[in-house]
């Protein structure tokens, strides 16, 4: 962690940061507010942000959003808050922990506009690819607290991982794909290229975005709530 990264750590966490033990639910809008005054914003999450130059960039291009990004690697929380600081980007919050925690204990129903995973690990070796974390029981997971419309935008660079996650993602219940041809997505503007990306494009991989919307069954049961789902 480099001098600037640690000050930012100590000076922004407790404005900015957020610890992830499962001990509360959380609103988000008062995560948001300004400590006077409760958000309104759209509120995405995204897994996994590395140095957080992409997510600073989405931020500043979008600052009606709040962005909630969670990540275990100190100096990466450090740099973002320091981005966001340096920028004036005060839709930023960033959470330190298990994203699954978060999502199983920490997170109201429907409290999620969106829900970003770009260029996750993909484990390559066959016997680790049950800890890929696209998979059906993390999708499950995450659907209770997408609103109905939501959007799960993935994106990977190593392609049979990408096959992985459109073959799951097409086969959940939850989600559907908004590419009328069942494939991937074209990158959206909104996605700006990451460290991980030029990485990959440089050994030659192809990436691929795939983004799903979140769709309600009716009769579903809420996994958060236990409520049933009205139809959409």
């Amino acid at each position: 962690m480099t001098t600037s990264q640690g000050d930012a750590l100590r000076r922004l966490w407790p404005v900015w940061g957020l610890d992830i033990d499962g001990l509360r639910t959380l609103d988000l809008g008062e995560l948001f507010g300004d400590g006077q005054k409760r958000s309104d914003k759209p509120v995405v999450l995204e897994i996994g942000f590395g140095m957080g130059e992409a997510t600073a960039r989405m931020a500043a291009a979008d600052p009606d959003t709040g962005i909630l990004a969670v990540d275990v690697h100190t100096p990466g929380q450090g740099n973002l808050l320091g981005l966001a600081e340096r920028n004036g980007l005060t839709n930023v919050r960033v959470a330190n922990g298990d994203a699954i925690i978060l999502l199983r204990e920490m997170l109201p129903p429907s409290s999620l506009d969106g829900l970003r995973v770009y260029f996750p690990d993909p484990w390559p070796k066959p016997r680790h690819h049950k800890r890929r974390l696209i998979q059906p029981d993390f999708l499950t997971l995450a659907a209770p607290s997408l609103k109905p419309g939501a959007i799960l935008h993935c994106a990977t660079d190593w392609e049979p991982y990408a096959e992985q996650m459109l073959e799951v993602l097409t086969a959940h219940p939850d989600f559907e794909n908004t590419q009328p041809d069942g494939g991937y997505a074209p990158r959206p503007d909104f996605r700006p290229h990451t460290r991980f990306e030029g990485q990959g494009l440089r050994k030659g991989h192809v990436v691929h975005d795939l983004l799903f919307r979140r769709v309600t069954r009716p009769g579903a049961t809420d996994a958060h709530s236990g409520a049933t789902a009205p139809e959409a």
